[in-house]
Formats: structure tokens, C-alpha cells, sequence
């Protein structure tokens, strides 16, 4: 049985390529994630190796290693000149944001509030041992649910 999937007609694995760079586009399409465009360009390849007389072994090689090496060296440069125009949302724009401390943050306590763009946020400190008075600054370094997680804000002097 093993022998057989070995020796599949040309045109029969041509279609197993093409079947697979088919559902790989398809889930490419609805997920909007640059990852499996880079293997149905590896299905393109295995396809091409296999129309060159290479055997199942190489097709799979081939169709693993154009995958991965594509992944590998342009999905970061395709994340960041196709997303460049991309708006950020509500909680990424708030990353880098300086911040004044409305309520004394103390993550031992779980307290702390700003007011930002109009909204109250729950902050609570990078650093669980540091705490933030209140109108004392500090920058938002991530935001985890509706909380900002923040640390001491440095000022840049010329």
C-alpha cells in the first residue's frame, strides 16, 4: 500500500498540488494572516517539481522548504509595507501614550485610574513592586483587557 501513494500518475499528484493551493487561498482569504499564502506558493512549487519528473520525496521537500524559507524571510516585510496604512485601534494607540495618574496606582492595592481621550482606565504599573501618584506622568507600554500597564515616564531634556 505504501509503494502505491509512491507512484502516483504525474497528473494525479499535479492535482493534489493544485487541490492544496486551492484550500490554502481559500483559508489565506478568510483569514487576512500571511501565513498560508507562503504554502500555497509551496504547493505552486512542489506541483513544478513534480511536472519536472521529481519524485514524492522531493515534492514534499520542495513544497516544505519554498514554504518555510518564504515565511521565514518575507512575511515581516509583507506585514509591514501591507499593513502600514492600516489604522490602529482603539487600545494599539495608546502604546507610547504619556498619561497622567488620576488615582494612585498600586498593583498590591489593584488600584489606579487615568483619564484618557475622555475615557477612565484601570492602570496598574510594568513593574508590580513601583507605584504612581496621583498627576504624576507615566507611558503606556501595553494594554491587557481594559487595563493600562504602564512604567515611569522619563522626560527627554535637549
Amino acid at each position: 500500500m505504501e509503494a502505491d501513494i509512491l507512484t502516483l500518475s504525474t497528473s494525479t499528484l499535479n492535482l493534489i498540488w493544485l487541490g492544496l493551493f486551492i484550500i490554502l487561498i481559500i483559508i489565506e482569504i478568510f483569514t487576512v494572516g500571511l501565513t498560508t499564502i507562503w504554502f500555497a506558493i509551496g504547493a505552486l512549487a512542489a506541483m513544478a517539481a513534480n511536472t519536472l519528473g521529481a519524485g514524492l520525496v522531493v515534492q514534499i521537500v520542495v513544497f516544505l522548504a519554498v514554504s518555510v524559507v518564504l515565511l521565514l524571510f518575507t512575511r515581516p516585510w509583507a506585514e509591514k509595507h501591507l499593513n502600514k496604512n492600516r489604522l490602529k485601534t482603539n487600545y494599539e494607540s495608546k502604546i507610547g501614550e504619556v498619561i497622567r495618574i488620576t488615582e494612585r496606582v498600586d498593583n498590591l492595592k489593584q488600584t489606579g485610574k487615568s483619564i484618557v481621550d475622555g475615557q477612565e482606565w484601570t492602570v496598574r504599573a510594568q513593574n508590580s513592586s513601583e507605584t504612581f501618584e496621583k498627576d504624576e506622568l507615566a507611558e503606556v507600554v501595553d494594554v491587557s483587557g481594559v487595563k493600562l500597564i504602564v512604567k515611569k515616564h522619563e522626560e527627554v531634556t535637549s
